[in-house]
């Protein structure tokens, strides 16, 4: 049924079925391996054939339905010899496939591979794709060792072993390209050791004539448009105004080793950056994927070798690789267990591909600590995407969302220092996408809602829905009690720009409030910052922290506040760990590099650091309020509520309440919003219930105060 002359394949130059054409190239094979390696002591058993599919295609069809009494093993045994003499005398005119020929011709040439490897990466991918060629192997033994596969390639083959074990070996162009490479991990069968690039590497080699770009679909994937544009990420123009026109550069110059190391916590717009720089110099970016087309994820060592075929068949191309999650490579290691990386266990080959690498490649990361020092150095640029600043943060919503929710929605928004592009983008696709269900009103709910929920899914605080940098319509310099003129020190600081001030006093006293007064003074946005904001439990997390809040107003020209300073610049005699001195000298590294105006206030400033006391232009305590200045603004909020003019009875009592701060008549106006306050004495009665709380007395009479 299947004769010696069977050498047509498909119409279209495929593979053809097996159950329908056995053709030459892989009966010589087939045949090989039952006589000169020895097949046959598995196939041709005493009582029968152990592979009927195998036998039929051989032409042994009558020997398959025998009873093992009748079966003639000497026969079979003669006619297998003379269908391989057979065989072997054409074996000048058996070729792969006309498709497989065409692609591992294409890929030879673009790869420079020689011949060896090319007829190796033949019948790797046959060996992947025809299921009787797989089984035939298979009687070579399920438990292969490298040099043994090496040895029976050379024979199958016939080629010289010395030429296979290089065209195998880790400096081969084979394994160097990616394509394929042998797995030195144990002992398993031939289909087992030989490793292409993918699962459906072989099908695409076999199916049609492949585009390079063909090949790598699965492990590599061309970059979709971008959706950022350029201004914004004007927070890190600075960098931008080198990395761009180098990138051009090394394009135009085929400057080889050019990889650019983009970090930031997530959602902050890095393959967004990659993408539109790509964009910009109109070339391809092409994204070593994460994961295969069944949506698994990809370990560390094969999106290594993804990126490595990469460089391979996009070396002529005008293009860009950017490698997302590197932590896959670089830290998918276990300190604890003493396991390396992917990286450092080929540390030498990694170092080798970074600095001879043809085309540019970006390298993402949430976090550069996941990245060893000795790798870092070899990036050309090291490039960090914080969360954008204020500025930076409304002009990305106002282009994402402006016709769906108002400015003061975008304010809001724009308020959060932890929300990121990703997320806003997010959130404004699902409103988009419920637009005609929603008036503006209900987009605004609905976007913030999105927002609150996700950022406090990450850890962050929701967004707050009023504006907490608004002064109330009572604010007066005049109901503040310091020991310097603030209105001078005001407006010395509208004339140089720059200042650094502490605050200290009893809580309540206006150190907050004066702040966002002193921003609008200087037209200029105000960020506040908390301990609670700043402090991690992570080591070294404090000191970037610190080093972001201060980074973030400088880009945004704004006042920086920061508030509970002493979490920050606490007496370092009195340090106990090496972290609190750290942060300390980070504080103060930070305050004296700050160009702008920065406040700092507290409540216990006896415990600060003598050397940080000493870098604040001024110290300004904010005390109780005097009597008078009790009973002015005791009248102001009384004719703010709408109780008239107070008695002086009312406004006695007042004067001689002790401890009274303007944060007591801040707390009774957030009260009347769910408890009204009704009379002068319900007012007059709340601050003294307010004062009693937190251990005021009343005001001693006489000199004695």
């Amino acid at each position: 049924m299947y004769d010696d002359d069977i050498d047509e394949l498909t119409e279209d130059g495929g593979l053809p079925e097996v159950s329908q054409k056995l053709y030459p190239l892989l009966r010589l094979w087939i045949l090989r391996l039952l006589m000169r390696m020895r097949g046959h002591r598995k196939f041709v058993r005493f009582r029968g054939l152990a592979d009927d599919d195998i036998a039929v295609a051989l032409g042994l069809r009558k020997h398959v339905s025998l009873v093992s009494d009748r079966f003639d093993r000497t026969g079979v045994m003669d006619e297998l010899n003379a269908k391989h003499q057979a065989a072997e005398a054409r074996r000048d005119r058996t070729r792969a496939p006309a498709v497989l020929a065409r692609n591992v011709t294409r890929l030879g040439t673009m790869l420079e591979l020689t011949p060896t490897d090319c007829r190796i990466l033949e019948f790797a991918v046959l060996v992947n794709q025809e299921e009787m060629l797989d089984n035939a192997c298979d009687w070579l033994g399920h438990s292969l060792s490298t040099t043994q596969v090496v040895r029976a390639l050379s024979r199958l083959l016939e080629l010289s072993e010395h030429r296979v074990a290089q065209s195998l070996s880790p400096q081969g162009l084979l394994s160097r390209s990616g394509i394929l490479s042998i797995n030195r991990q144990g002992s398993s069968s031939v289909r087992g050791k030989l490793d292409l690039l993918s699962p459906t590497f072989a099908d695409r080699m076999t199916s049609a004539d492949a585009d390079p770009i063909d090949l790598l679909r699965g492990t590599v994937a061309l970059a979709a448009a971008p959706e950022l544009a350029l201004s914004d990420f004007g927070h890190i123009q600075e960098s931008l105004a080198i990395l761009q026109p180098y990138m051009r550069l090394a394009l135009s110059k085929s400057r080889r080793g050019v990889n650019i190391f983009l970090h930031g916590p997530p959602g902050t717009g890095k393959t967004q950056l990659a993408r539109r720089l790509a964009s910009e110099m109109n070339c391809d970016l092409f994204e070593v994927s994460s994961e295969n087309e069944d949506g698994d994820p990809v370990e560390g060592e094969r999106r290594l070798r993804a990126y490595r075929a990469a460089q391979a068949l996009l070396s002529k191309r005008r293009s860009l690789i950017l490698f997302d999650e590197v932590e896959d490579v670089f830290n998918d290691g276990s300190e604890f267990f003493g396991r390396k990386s992917t990286a450092q266990t080929r540390k030498a080959w990694m170092n080798r591909m970074l600095e001879d690498a043809p085309v540019p490649t970006f390298w993402l990361s949430n976090s550069i600590t996941s990245v060893d020092p000795a790798f870092i150095r070899r990036f050309d640029m090291v490039v960090e995407l914080p969360i954008p600043p204020r500025t930076q943060r409304q002009r990305i919503i106002e282009r994402a969302c402006a016709d769906l929710v108002g400015v003061d929605c975008v304010a809001r928004i724009a308020e959060s220092d932890r929300l990121s592009p990703a997320v806003v983008a997010r959130a404004t696709s699902v409103v988009r996408a419920m637009d005609k269900a929603l008036d503006r009103a209900g987009a605004e709910r609905a976007l913030e809602h999105l927002i609150g929920n996700t950022l406090e899914a990450q850890g962050h605080a929701r967004l707050i829905r009023h504006d907490p940098n608004r002064l109330p319509s009572t604010y007066d310099l005049a109901f503040l009690n310091p020991d310097a003129d603030l209105q001078a020190i005001a407006d010395g600081l509208k004339a140089v720009r720059a200042g650094r001030l502490c605050l200290y006093g009893p809580p309540g006293t206006g150190k907050t409030a004066f702040g966002r007064w002193l921003a609008q003074q200087l037209d200029v946005p105000l960020q506040v910052r908390r301990a609670s904001d700043l402090l991690s439990p992570y080591i070294g997390m404090t000191e970037k922290n610190l080093a972001r809040a201060f980074r973030e107003a400088e880009l945004d020209g704004a006042l920086l506040m920061i508030d509970e300073i002493d979490s920050f610049l606490r007496d370092r005699k009195e340090a106990q760990r090496p972290w609190e001195v750290t942060q300390v000298n980070e504080m103060l590294t930070q305050m004296e590099a700050f160009p702008g105006v920065f406040i700092a206030s507290t409540n216990l400033i006896e415990g600060l650091d003598p050397a940080a006391l000493r870098r604040f232009d001024a110290k300004v305590r904010l005390d109780f309020l005097q009597p008078d200045q009790a009973v002015g603004l005791f009248r102001t909020h009384c004719q703010a509520l709408g109780l008239g003019v107070p008695d002086p009875s009312d406004e006695a009592a007042v004067a001689r309440l002790g401890h009274l701060a303007p944060g007591d008549f801040a707390a009774m106006m957030r009260q009347n919003r769910f408890r009204p306050i009704g009379s002068v004495g319900q007012l007059l009665a709340m601050l003294g219930a307010e004062i009693a709380l937190k251990g005021g007395s009343r005001r001693p009479m006489g000199f004695v105060h």
